[in-house]
């Protein structure tokens, strides 16, 4: 596979990035996160990527020695069946936990992985931190959107009953990420909830909608929609979806759930008979950019926001595009600058309210 990456490098060399990548998890380890790291150092000349797993598995996989492409062992695999706490402080020697410890050491300035999501999250937490401000770390998820660009939602599923304050944290985490990511300028964000009205929803959400629409006016980096339902997701409305990490893992379920039942239905309609497989030919051409937009593995993974370093989770079945995307992405946030950026966001909005408390 060819893999190109995304936007221009802008007539110069791109700032050198390293990225440690956790090739042992996934459904399609180790090679699909091999494969994607060299797809990604190919298509970026600034690239470097750390392979952090089995060496002896690892070994085979790459055609030959780069100068930009290093192989660090960690002999140890955290299981998608085990205690997210317990596993990463019983495997220190884990690819998982040595990317991060990567991150906090300066070797990477990213960590990407497709394993267990609520290690990933610990292995963070313990090596990392959270920024200065967040509590409370989202995981994100990047939904298809029109123009391909996609939307991102966050909470995903790390934190179930997030306050209101720790909401808008989501909003500005998320709407930091757009912006340096997809060159957005004041991304559109949406808090979901049941009606649009300000006064629908439990107290949280009324209490959110109300400081979200503060900080809008007062100048945050977002422009704020106001409440947003869930048949109002993909619509284009919004760039960012902010909410608690029940509803988003919920509704994110749901949407993978329906893409893939769709396409089943869809594949019985046209092949019903004669006419409706002729048909369906005729549609072929117009509906295979659908099918890209559609696709998650060229969306690649999601960030989780709020820690205090970049972090990328991708989906368990990833293959080599999803990889090689993730890093082209991690590559284009760290080039930007954006967790200083989103540090000194955070830190100011925590500021502001210590003041108004006062």
């Amino acid at each position: 596979m060819t893999y190109h990456k995304p936007g221009p490098v802008g007539g110069r060399e791109p700032d050198p990035v390293t990225v440690a990548v956790d090739v042992m998890g996934g459904d399609h380890a180790p090679q699909a996160p091999v494969a994607g790291a060299l797809a990604a150092v190919g298509a970026d000349p600034g690239l470097s990527v750390l392979l952090v797993g089995d060496q002896e598995r690892i070994a085979p996989l790459l055609p030959a020695a780069h100068p930009r492409v290093r192989v660090m062992h960690a002999p140890d695999i955290i299981r998608m069946d085990e205690a997210p706490v317990r596993a990463v402080r019983q495997k220190p020697r884990s690819s998982l936990v040595r990317v991060m410890e990567l991150v906090k050491s300066g070797e990477a300035q990213a960590a990407v992985s497709a394993g267990h999501t609520g290690a990933l999250m610990a292995a963070g937490l313990f090596a990392l931190g959270p920024l200065p401000g967040v509590d409370r770390p989202a995981l994100s998820a990047l939904l298809p959107g029109p123009g391909g660009r996609g939307i991102l939602l966050l909470d995903a599923g790390a934190h179930m009953n997030p306050r209101a304050y720790q909401l808008v944290r989501y909003a500005y985490l998320g709407a930091n990420y757009m912006e340096a990511v997809f060159e957005l300028e004041r991304p559109r964000v949406g808090l979901l909830n049941v009606g649009e009205e300000a006064g629908k929803g439990p107290a949280e959400l009324r209490e959110a909608h109300r400081r979200l629409l503060r900080a809008a006016e007062g100048g945050a980096p977002f422009v704020f929609t106001g409440n947003l339902e869930g048949r109002d997701i993909l619509s284009g409305r919004v760039d960012v979806v902010v909410t608690d990490g029940f509803t988003g893992n919920v509704m994110l379920k749901f949407l993978e759930g329906m893409a893939r039942d769709f396409r089943g239905m869809l594949e019985q309609a046209i092949r019903r008979n004669p006419v409706t497989l002729l048909g369906g030919l005729l549609l072929r051409p117009g509906l295979r950019p659908l099918a890209r937009t559609m696709d998650y593995q060229r969306h690649g993974g999601a960030p989780l926001l709020g820690l205090d370093g970049l972090v990328y989770k991708c989906h368990g079945s990833s293959r080599e595009i999803a990889f090689a995307v993730t890093l082209a992405r991690a590559a284009t946030y760290v080039r930007q600058r954006a967790q200083d950026r989103i540090r000194a966001r955070i830190g100011a909005i925590a500021d502001g309210e210590e003041r108004a408390d006062g």
